[in-house]
């Protein structure tokens, strides 16, 4: 389920808001003011955002530069501002959409729909893996926690492309070094428990209160289900 959080100090809009997407199939977060909502889009990874300009204590214009340093996410604004100089300065800071209050909840849902769609596509073009907070991107051989990037050997980057594009599979000792170093496995699995510890490690830097990587004692290893 697509999770979206709404970024509108106005109570009554935030809610009317909250309730047609929700019906909609989405699961759906508040925030009411410019600093609660930074804040949401720093702790939780989210599918789309919904954000108003004039928020309390930081713009939505702020929130929207900030947020750009670390995240792409789908940001949809919501505004009474309906000049077209505002509209394009929104779009130039990163923007992916604008409607103008008011507003037909009807048009909301579908440009919510289709940006989720879009950013999907992009996704699956771009073969991108996620696993709870971690994201694997295939074509720049990247792995980032929490969105922060986070520092990995070549062979630690082969075996968790190969835990998290398996999910559930269990990789024995025997398969992951045979199929990483290409070698004929002899018995000696140090090489594969430094590697998996030293992984395991940067994972728990990046999240300490998240697990990623299960053993399945007397088999191998594979991601929590």
């Amino acid at each position: 389920m697509d999770m979206i959080l709404i970024v509108e100090d106005n109570k009554d809009v935030n809610l009317m808001l909250k309730e047609a997407l929700t019906d909609a199939g989405y699961e759906v977060k508040s925030a009411y003011t410019g600093i609660d909502g930074i804040k949401e889009i720093k702790s939780l990874r989210y599918d789309l955002i919904l954000l108003d300009i004039m928020l309390p204590y930081k713009s939505g214009d702020e929130i929207l530069k900030e947020m750009r340093q670390f995240s792409e996410t789908p940001v949809i604004v919501i505004s009474a501002k309906d000049m077209v100089s505002t509209k394009i300065d929104i779009l130039k800071l990163g923007a992916d959409d604008y409607i103008t209050k008011p507003f037909d909840l009807g048009e909301v849902t579908a440009r919510v729909e289709a940006n989720l769609r879009r950013s999907q596509n992009n996704t699956q073009a771009s073969k991108i893996f996620k696993y709870k907070d971690m994201v694997l991107d295939d074509t720049t051989k990247r792995v980032t926690v929490s969105e922060v990037e986070i520092e990995l050997t070549a062979k630690e980057y082969m075996i968790l492309e190969m835990l998290i594009k398996n999910k559930g599979k269990v990789f024995t000792k025997v398969n992951l070094y045979e199929s990483i170093w290409q070698e004929e496995y002899l018995g000696d699995d140090n090489a594969v428990k430094t590697h998996m510890s030293n992984i395991r490690s940067k994972l728990k830097k990046a999240n300490s209160k998240e697990q990623y990587i299960e053993t399945v004692w007397g088999l191998g290893y594979r991601l929590y289900k």
